[in-house]
């Protein structure tokens, strides 16, 4: 059963980072081979600078017990949908690849060998060291150009030749290389990138001849394809720097991370192939980022920091507010156009005063006109001298102008008045009132 992506990481992932997916296809020499690839594992190594990434593709040939090794030599081709970079192995390029692809109308950007090693699984280490082979493996990088398409996405051809320790089950296989491609930047925005640092999209496949440089070559020779045995496959990640690495996203999910049980500070993630009768794209594919620095503290810097300035701008936005809000009253008013403006205490009118008769209106009838809102001064200096004082505070709109039901004020008055009744006994003596007026900006004045 194929592994494909998720719609919405497909979405988010492919179309933003426009990746182009690297695989894997190993071919054989003679049509329909008879041996299967099995155990296979595809091991990569990520580094925090995310440059090119070391490849080691190590397998097994797994011959039928009904036949034998013998009359099976034959050479194996890889076919990598990448550029491959030619490692420190020295040797002549082999010309017949470049003009097995250039009479396809193949365009040759590079060729050269990269190292080949036979592994003991008995006797790994200092006891056997792995054992290269001479003349490694040849490879050519290619392109396809014109059409409707234009120019392809790099692949290279990789010649295996055969060895003995192939289809000897003691031993395992490694084709190591350094391959460009595999590790595509994400799209982020500035914040993002600040805070989080950037990020990246590792994605490696086996079994997929979707590239426009692979399709041609898989199916002129696509009898000649080696199916996968009934043994471990698997495409596998390593992480180094495990500490300043973080793993936002893997797929498929059921793949597997884990510290590496031999290697300090790395981190691995796996995935495991399933075995297909046809050509069945398998997808590895990690998002991730390396941090450092105050990015390290960034789970507890960046909440401290909205803590703070969440703090500080509430103040300034408390205070911003309330000036606009005093601004907004004291200028501006919906409804009603106020006419006298807000008042308090007992402010006795000029009418209400002359029903006050002097030498006859006496001091219950004061209460009962006025209220007994009033101070009481009483003089024990003369007995029977005393007076009541009505004090009231308005403030008054000036500049007004009134547009239906939205009004505006160009500034504030606030009126102190104060009105003194003296009694001598019981009978009004003497009337005194007095008004204070002076300028305000806002009528909320205490």
């Amino acid at each position: 059963m194929g592994l494909a992506l998720p719609s919405a990481l497909a979405v988010s992932l492919l179309l933003a980072s426009a990746l182009a997916a690297d695989a894997q296809i190993f071919l054989a020499s003679r049509p329909h081979p008879v041996f299967r690839i099995g155990p296979l594992f595809i091991r990569a190594t990520v580094t925090p600078d995310v440059g090119p990434v070391p490849v080691d593709v190590q397998w097994s040939l797994d011959v039928p017990a009904d036949r034998s090794a013998l009359g099976l030599e034959q050479e194996l081709f890889l076919l990598w949908p990448g550029a491959v970079r030619a490692g420190a192995l020295e040797g002549k390029p082999d010309p017949s690849l470049s003009q097995h692809l250039t009479q396809r109308g193949f365009s040759v950007l590079a060729w050269g060998r990269v190292p080949l090693y036979a592994q003991s699984l008995y006797r790994m280490g200092n006891d056997l060291p792995a054992q290269p082979v001479d003349t490694g493996a040849a490879f050519v990088t290619f392109v396809q150009t014109g059409g409707t398409f234009g120019l392809s996405a790099p692949a290279t051809y990789i010649r295996i030749p055969w060895t003995i320790n192939m289809v000897n089950r003691a031993w395992i296989m490694n084709l190591r290389m350094i391959v460009d491609g595999l590790i595509k930047p994400m799209q982020s925005t500035w914040v993002e990138t600040v805070f989080r640092g950037p990020r990246f999209l590792f994605t490696i496949t086996y079994h997929d001849v979707r590239p426009r440089a692979v399709f041609p070559l898989y199916f002129e020779h696509r009898d000649r394809v080696v199916r996968l045995a009934d043994a471990p496959t698997e495409l596998v990640v390593s992480f180094t720097r495990a500490d300043q690495l973080q793993v936002d996203d893997v797929f498929p999910q059921s793949s597997t991370r884990r510290l590496s049980e031999s290697l300090d500070s790395t981190e691995v993630v796996s995935s495991f192939l399933e075995k297909s009768e046809g050509i069945t794209p398998q997808q590895l594919t990690v998002q991730f980022g390396y941090f450092s620095g105050l990015r390290a503290l960034g789970p507890v810097l960046i909440p401290a920091l909205f803590f703070v300035l969440g703090n500080v701008a509430a103040v300034l936005v408390r205070h911003l507010a309330g000036r606009l809000g005093h601004s907004l009253m004291a200028h501006v008013h919906l409804g009603r156009a106020p006419e006298a403006g807000r008042q308090a205490g007992v402010i006795l009118s000029a009418e209400a005063l002359s029903r006050i008769t002097p030498d006859s209106t006496t001091y219950d009838e004061v209460l009962r006109l006025f209220g007994p809102d009033a101070e009481q001064r009483e003089q024990r200096s003369a007995p029977g001298r005393r007076a009541l004082v009505y004090r009231g505070r308005r403030v008054v709109p000036q500049g007004r102008r009134v547009f239906s039901w939205f009004s505006t004020v160009n500034h504030w008055v606030l009126e102190n008045h104060c009105v003194q009744i003296e009694f001598d006994g019981a009978v009004v003596k003497d009337v005194q009132a007095n008004v204070r007026r002076s300028r305000i900006p806002t009528p909320d004045v205490e």
